[in-house]
């Protein structure tokens, strides 16, 4: 039809009109088996490191300097991986990016040396961080604006089903010998299967129009409208009669008197509900462990509490496109520190789980709206970077993060870590309530070209 040519219509407003179809299921499953492998990865070395700490015979302190070194590694591959994603391509940056992470976790299991294990896990980083970012972009970008968030969500609960399954697997092979947490990290090595499965996407037509590549664009659109029809009849026409607009910003415009106000919002906010979240899930195991706890219990304890993150997610997803995103993300993130303070006081086993699941859930809750709401301050072409600089900034900050929990446990207790997680979340509350925009909604390009209302 002459009204469906890439010439006529943007194609942004031609993906906006297709119905939800298993193509968009379809990217559902691929990504989130995708994130299920990441999601386990990350936390690979948190079930890991009691067994680690008692094998090595490392200090809680000497443990803070991998985990340090690991979000390192997050931010270098969060900030070249949206700049790699922006020159390559939504698909072949996702590849690429599980393909490093899942071969980095796999060097992790055959290192002998706290020094070696810290340069792997830099590199494991690298890829993990980046992967991220790619995969919320390229969803902001292929399903509709009344969608993002709730796919994000489902996305996410087929993800942090890893983080569960991971959980069991360490707490099952950590006892087994003095050696077996290698396996946990084979275990984070085999994403490299599910990119097999990311060769069957396509490519974000956004991206391609963007960046001039109008044939292209034109094909894969035609072939997702062609999938489509067959399970839809005809399509409705497009929103808006938009001609199609190559892309002219460039990286210096995320600091642009247009896009500053949302990018230290977001810095903000990332850099605090970093330091929160992995504050906590990624301590949980070793701390109980140094407060006295025997390691199995607490891997037992943690493998419970990881259960529920499935939940959290699946929530998000119901309740992401019913409200306005950033009001849900702050009270969202007042509810994960409200759990989280009674958690770091209780030392009963019963209170202990209840508190910790309660924090879990609500952590992946939170972390699909996050990660639905923060490309939507961005126009395409530095989309991947926009979201690259603030959750890699992000991931910086958490260098120091352990470091600093590694001081308030030595100095202060195993409480005042929890207190600390608990004002981390309401800074980002403040930050999201009081200064975020509102995306419930809203075209993508609607929300890049006007952002501040």
């Amino acid at each position: 039809m002459a009204t469906s040519k890439i010439t006529q219509y943007s194609a942004a407003a031609r993906l906006e009109r297709i119905p939800i179809s298993s193509f968009h299921r379809q990217i559902m499953w691929i990504l989130g088996f995708v994130f299920f492998f990441e999601l386990g990865d990350v936390n690979t070395f948190s079930y890991a490191a009691p067994a680690i700490l008692k094998q090595w015979h490392l200090s809680i302190f000497e443990i803070s300097f991998i985990i340090s070194a690991t979000f390192f590694g997050m931010f270098v591959g969060a900030m070249t991986g949206g700049w790699f994603s922006d020159r390559v391509g939504r698909k072949k940056a996702l590849i690429y990016t599980t393909l490093w992470y899942s071969g980095f976790s796999l060097l992790n299991a055959f290192v002998w040396a706290p020094r070696g294990l810290l340069v792997t896990r830099l590199f494991t980083g690298m890829g993990l961080s980046a992967m991220s970012v790619i995969g919320s972009t390229y969803v902001s970008e292929m399903f509709p604006a009344t969608k993002r968030g709730t796919y994000q969500g489902l996305i996410m609960t087929i993800g942090l089903f890893g983080i569960p399954v991971t959980a069991y697997i360490a707490r099952f092979l950590n006892p087994f010998a003095p050696w077996a947490w290698r396996l946990v990290f084979v275990w984070g090595s085999l994403g490299a299967l599910v990119a097999l499965l990311a060769t069957h996407l396509e490519e974000s037509p956004r991206w391609f129009e963007k960046h001039g590549r109008m044939a292209q664009a034109e094909e894969s659109l035609a072939r997702i409208e062609k999938r489509v029809r067959r399970e839809h009849g005809e399509l409705p026409p497009p929103l808006e009669p938009a001609p199609p607009k190559v892309g002219t910003c460039t990286y210096r415009d995320l600091f642009s008197p247009i896009y500053l106000k949302q990018t230290v919002v977001l810095i903000v906010a990332w850099v605090c509900q970093t330091l929160g979240f992995y504050g906590f899930m990624a301590w949980v195991p070793t701390l109980l462990v140094a407060h006295g706890f025997s390691l199995v219990n607490s891997l037992a304890w943690s493998s419970a509490i990881s259960i529920g993150a499935v939940p959290g997610a699946l929530i998000s997803a119901l309740i992401s496109d019913r409200w306005e995103r950033k009001w849900l993300i702050t009270v969202v993130a007042l509810l994960v520190a409200a759990c989280g303070l009674p958690y770091g006081m209780s030392f009963k086993t019963t209170w202990i789980v209840i508190f910790g699941f309660l924090v879990a859930m609500l952590l992946q809750t939170f972390a699909p709206l996050l990660f639905a709401y923060t490309p939507e301050a961005y126009p395409t072409e530095i989309r991947t970077s926009g979201m690259g600089l603030v959750y890699g900034l992000g991931r910086l900050a958490n260098t120091l993060g352990p470091l600093l929990i590694g001081y308030l446990y030595s100095r202060y207790g195993y409480t005042s870590v929890f207190v600390y997680i608990a004002l981390c979340w309401v800074l980002v509350a403040i930050t999201i309530g009081g200064f975020g925009i509102r995306t419930r909604g809203r075209l993508l390009d609607h929300l890049s070209e006007d952002p501040l209302n």
